[in-house]
């Protein structure tokens, strides 16, 4: 076999669990919580909840670009090979937790953070290791094909992680276990080095700065959706507001030092070539507003859609992401297509015109009632499947094909980041803006909801208050927030007829519909202007353009 073909599969296949791992905890996690004997959603647990969700996505968007840099100066395919090695270790560590409660919250939280480290070494070099290994003219249908998979691999983490979590909570951790060993074994005897590394000093001011700085801003977003006083969000917490503070003091800091040392780990001068920023920026702005779409569907399917439907609340986790598989089947059908496209007809078009069909699906979505026909709600799926595979693909090739070939490491690792950055981002911006949608609403209708049936003034107006985070997390684990809120003294002193009402699966969806959809009209308006503006960036990317020594290299 051509040995490029061999550096696609085998780096399809670590992309593939990297971005399977970084999903396949969200569904498992009522399972994982069961099983360590904690409950996630008890007042002092919601930051367990949120660290086991962010901790890998906020080490990987800080990570990929040191690790790409280190993959240009010591070997891609070494760092590569390293990060199978260390994300396997870590699948195991976790697998075999033997805490309980918090501190064993803590241990997977702490192995997750180390399976972020591998994994960020898998997708910082994956991206440079195909750029080295095809030409340019088979580069688009070949990053296509590994970066559709990076992103269908998100979703289908979502259905693979309710199938194992159905069998035990350390499944979810099995699973990529053999993947790993196979992969580790597969790419040492495999992969070689094509391009030639690069030796410098490690730029430790940048690296330094750079981690602090980003890790600071985005653990402050995460605790920004955490209720602070009597707040419905933390974003009047002095500590939240000084860890943005300081980590955009941080990075700012960052940008001076790359400018003044010799061998920068950010190679600001890339965002010179205009198919380079242009792809970022429109790759940011997806980004964020894919995750703010993914999560909030699955709140949408678990907490209302799903038990208006007959589905008990444990059982909503894994039908969740059966019923978002539209998206992934999009995502595969237009992402490899987009990429052979691409290489002849250039990114510009197939990019753009998918970010439009992105924004079309939103506004689609927002015209839906909250208890929709399935039909639709899948078409719109597929749609916005299928204008993310147009853009993931055309848009990566364009990236890594703009830059020279001793920093394909380095680029691989900043688009990266930027994709993993607007991961994070969504979770603070569009669960701030939903949880803000409920606080306006919710109190008032949970109260008079629950009064209706039986519950004393004094309990309802008291459950009525809390932060609208707890019923959002409840939803999002398949829970049933009313049960969860009122708890079993207060629902054993009701009458049996409210007391089947208030558990049953179509007194909270119905009760918190129109809330939540003004919530969710919010959250789709803003995400659809990002898709837009994000079309806008990717038209003022220019026509194909390839680094000037590759195509010479190219037209020999």
């Amino acid at each position: 076999m051509s040995y490029k073909w061999v550096a696609l599969s085998n780096t399809t296949l670590g992309v593939l669990m990297s971005a399977l791992d970084g999903s396949i905890v969200i569904i498992s996690l009522p399972a994982i919580f069961r099983g360590i004997g904690l409950d996630p959603l008890a007042p002092g647990n919601i930051g367990y909840l949120l660290w086991m969700i962010l901790g890998y996505l906020l080490v990987q968007a800080v990570l990929v670009v040191t690790l790409g840099r280190l993959g240009d100066m010591f070997g891609r395919v070494k760092m590569y090979n390293v990060g199978f090695v260390v994300f396997s270790a870590a699948s195991v560590a976790l697998s075999f937790d033997p805490f309980h409660g918090g501190a064993g919250a803590l241990w997977l939280i702490g192995w997750r953070v180390v399976q972020a480290v591998g994994g960020s070494m898998l997708t910082a070099n994956s991206a440079a290791i195909l750029t080295d290994a095809f030409p340019a003219h088979q580069r688009g249908m070949a990053l296509g094909v590994n970066q559709i998979t990076a992103l269908a691999g998100q979703f289908l983490g979502l259905v693979v992680g309710g199938l194992l979590a159905e069998i035990d909570w350390r499944a979810v951790f099995w699973v990529s276990v053999p993947f790993g060993l196979l992969g580790t074994i597969w790419s040492i005897r495999s992969l070689r080095e094509v391009g030639t590394p690069q030796r410098a000093k490690v730029d430790w001011g940048g690296n330094v700065t750079f981690a602090a700085g980003t890790a600071l801003v985005l653990a402050a977003i995460t605790y920004g959706i955490q209720p602070y006083g009597g707040a419905a969000t933390g974003w009047g917490n002095p500590w939240v507001l000084g860890g943005i503070g300081a980590g955009v003091l941080l990075l700012v800091g960052f940008g001076v030092i790359e400018t003044r040392v010799a061998t920068p780990m950010f190679q600001l001068s890339l965002f010179r070539i205009r198919a380079f920023a242009a792809g970022n920026i429109a790759a940011l702005l997806t980004s964020v507003a894919r995750g703010g779409m993914q999560f909030m569907l699955i709140i949408w399917l678990q907490g209302i859609w799903l038990p208006l439907h007959g589905y008990d609340y444990e059982q909503t986790p894994l039908w969740a992401g059966i019923h978002m598989l539209p998206l992934t089947v999009g995502f595969l059908v237009a992402g490899p297509v987009s990429g052979y496209l691409s290489d002849r007809f250039g990114a510009r078009p197939l990019a753009t015109g998918g970010l439009v069909l992105v924004a079309v699906a939103f506004f689609g979505l927002l015209a839906l009632p909250v208890d929709f026909p399935y039909p639709a709600f899948a078409a719109l799926l597929v749609l916005s499947g299928i204008g993310q595979g147009m853009f993931a693909a055309p848009n990566t090739s364009a990236i890594m094909s703009s830059v020279p070939t001793e920093q394909r490491g380095v680029a691989s690792g900043m688009r990266a980041t930027f994709q993993n950055s607007g991961t994070s981002l969504s979770i603070g911006v569009f669960f701030s803006l939903m949880i803000a949608g409920l606080a306006s609403s919710l109190p008032q209708t949970l109260t008079g909801g629950l009064q209706a049936h039986g519950v004393p003034a004094p309990v309802a107006d008291g459950v009525a208050q809390l932060p609208p985070v707890s019923t959002l997390f409840a939803a999002f684990l398949g829970s049933n927030p009313v049960g969860h809120l009122l708890g079993p003294d207060v629902l054993a002193g009701l009458a049996p007829a409210d007391r089947v009402t208030l558990t049953g699966g179509s007194f909270f969806p119905q009760l918190v519909s129109g809330p939540f959809h003004h919530g969710l009209a919010v959250v789709f308006t803003a995400a659809a202007v990002m898709a837009l503006v994000a079309a806008a960036a990717s038209a003022s990317r220019g026509k194909q353009y390839v680094h000037p020594p590759e195509r010479a290299k190219e037209n020999r």
